[in-house]
């Protein structure tokens, strides 16, 4: 072997090396170079943001180009959305309501009962004209003579009965008038709306024997607040 050839022989080498890589570079580089032309991972990798604009152009073409499909689904899904609101929020059924309305009246007529029972405390005469109450009279009356002192005239006193009782609260005839909230209980005996707290004229009648135990409990404090402020000016007979 000459000095020639064994000079030659690393070129050989370096060639077969050079071979090799050239080998790699045509099946790695045809990938690389497919993976970094990809608008898209260029535009991911240098910034979130502009991946995120292109997310969106994206979203805003297939909805302009589907814009019926598009429209048709968001109708579903809004009736849909109104259905479940049916189910998890139900109205109430006009028996329901029933239910509900005694209780709501009990609590409406209650308040109203204190604040015209604190009206009618602060609404008082003044200092030195209060007088005591006269000795309560025994005076019968038929259910025909209490019921012409209602008010509606202006020379007749204004009666309230309770429990067969009768007072006299011409005092509070801007309570107890015509046209006033409470005159539906003029005139009469009407223990049972006075125990309810109810305003219905149904309501205002003598008989209290189908009130609960609360309701009478009511009826007993209205007694004791008309025994402390008005006159009893006679009986209710038959």
């Amino acid at each position: 072997m000459t000095r020639e050839s064994k000079a030659e022989e690393p070129m050989a080498d370096n060639e077969a090396v050079s071979g090799e890589w050239s080998d790699v570079d045509l099946v790695v580089s045809p990938c690389m170079s497919r993976l970094s032309n990809s608008p898209h991972l260029e535009r991911f990798t240098s910034s979130p943001t502009a991946f995120a604009v292109t997310l969106r152009d994206a979203i805003d073409s297939f909805v302009r180009d589907h814009y019926i499909f598009v429209a048709f689904q968001l109708v579903i899904l809004s009736s849909l959305f109104f259905w479940y609101l049916q189910l998890a929020f139900p109205t109430p059924t006009p028996a329901q309501l029933q239910q509900q309305d005694p209780r709501m009246d009990a609590l409406k007529t209650k308040a109203a009962d204190l604040a015209v029972k604190a009206a009618d405390a602060t609404v008082s005469a003044p200092a030195g004209d209060v007088k005591e109450l006269d000795p309560p009279k025994d005076t019968p009356f038929t259910k025909e003579e209490l019921a012409k002192n209602d008010g509606r005239d202006e020379n007749t006193p204004i009666y309230v009965a309770i429990k067969g009782r009768i007072y006299d609260v011409s005092a509070k005839r801007d309570m107890y008038g015509p046209g006033c909230g409470y005159h539906v209980f003029v005139g009469k005996d009407a223990s049972r709306g006075l125990g309810k707290s109810s305003l219905k004229p149904e309501d205002a009648v003598s008989d209290y024997s189908t009130l609960t135990a609360e309701e009478k409990q009511v009826l007993d404090d209205w007694e004791k607040y008309f025994q402390k402020r008005y006159n009893i000016v006679g009986r209710v007979v038959e």
